[in-house]
């Protein structure tokens, strides 16, 4: 994978040129979700195209939508002329792809973009995706991806699928967070959960706390804190679950974080009826992923919740964090239920809130509990 970080030293010089000087330009144009591919009309039943379609418009088995929702929105075009050229540059998401010495339009825009010494490393199979960020419009994002063929370049989209989808997802944390907190932002309330429990998340502005409560149970002291949004239509809740001297999480896998979520649920986020309580929906795809959060280990598992003896159910991110330095076990999780929304969106926002989880590294548990708030 060394090519996916590989693009060419023009494009890097003028990437500084612009930070130093300050970027004046106008922002890209499109949603978040969408993103427009530009490939040669010739070649839209081409292997690199279905290659294009399984990995980055692949189907989300974790959304409770039918019909599924994919990855990613994505539009396939072409150009003739430099007008439409300068229309393809607007996008906010971008894929040019073509293989490197084809006599297309795509094939030589992207070598264009791309330097003689970047060519030759595509020619040899040793580079094929080339990122790039704000290259001609501020908030852009573009993915050049060129190989020695149109098969190479299919297998090496699927060999990567990962890696590439994850290069645009992370852009994409990047602009929920400034559009989330961007509308306002509770930092006092960020600050008194910082001051009380040592630990937090960047709260939006209008979500309100519930619960705040230790507790006991099989003889260890644990502690669960709520805050909800509840708008007509669209309700959205976040619970947090965290223990103090955890030295040790050989234990945590997949199974064990599902099975606390679900004991966690059970007690805490229950329906209107007595027997009715949050649980998952394991007929669904539960997927979990282990990763680095900002330097502690982490587990991100996403599904669907479902309410005993209630016809209600939607989408959930959880977060499992494990802080080393002060042997602290965490798990936060958001949940919404909005039939009428689009769950794509809210789940990515969801996921990008709790990328903003942080511990105090010099925290010490000295309070004995507090009161429960409902």
């Amino acid at each position: 994978m060394r090519g996916l970080l590989k693009v060419s030293g023009l494009l890097i010089l003028v990437t500084i040129w612009i930070g130093c000087q300050g970027d004046y330009r106008a922002n890209a144009r499109g949603g978040f979700g969408e993103v427009t591919v530009v490939v040669d009309s010739s070649e839209l039943k081409s292997q690199t195209v279905q290659a294009i379609q399984e990995t980055y418009g692949r189907y989300i088995a974790t959304l409770p939508t039918r019909p599924p929702e994919p990855l990613y929105d994505l539009r396939f075009t072409d150009f003739n002329n430099d007008d439409q050229l300068e229309q393809l540059k607007r996008n906010k998401n971008l894929i040019i792809a073509a293989p490197i010495d084809d006599s297309t339009n795509t094939a030589r825009w992207i070598r264009a973009l791309l330097s003689d010494e970047v060519e030759q490393q595509v020619r040899n199979g040793e580079s094929f995706a080339f990122p790039m960020q704000n290259q001609w419009y501020q908030d852009q994002w573009t993915m050049i991806l060129t190989a020695s063929s149109d098969s190479a370049l299919a297998e090496q989209i699927h060999n990567s699928e990962q890696t590439l989808t994850d290069n645009l997802l992370r852009k994409e944390f990047e602009r929920w967070k400034e559009d989330i907190y961007g509308q306002g932002e509770q930092v006092a309330l960020a600050d008194s959960i910082w001051a009380n429990h040592g630990w937090k998340i960047r709260v939006q502005h209008d979500w309100q706390r519930r619960i705040d409560t230790t507790y006991t149970k099989d003889g260890e002291q644990q502690h669960f804190l709520t805050m909800r949004r509840p708008l007509p239509e669209n309700d959205r809740w976040f619970w947090a679950w965290w223990k103090n001297d955890v030295k040790d999480i050989s234990f945590l896998d997949s199974d064990w974080i599902n099975a606390k979520r679900d004991s966690l649920t059970r007690q805490w986020i229950r329906g209107t009826r007595d027997s009715s309580y949050v649980t998952t929906e394991y007929a669904r795809a539960v997927e979990t992923e282990s990763f680095q959060l900002n330097g502690y280990p982490a587990y991100e598992t996403l599904g669907t919740w479902q309410m005993t003896h209630d016809a209600m159910g939607g989408p959930f991110a959880n977060m499992t964090v494990y802080d080393e330095e002060n042997d602290r076990l965490f798990l936060l999780e958001f949940g919404q239920f909005a039939p009428k929304y689009d769950k794509r969106r809210f789940v990515r926002q969801f996921r990008t809130m709790l990328r903003t989880f942080s511990a105090d590294s010099a925290w010490s548990d000295t309070l004995t509990g507090v009161a429960a708030e409902r």
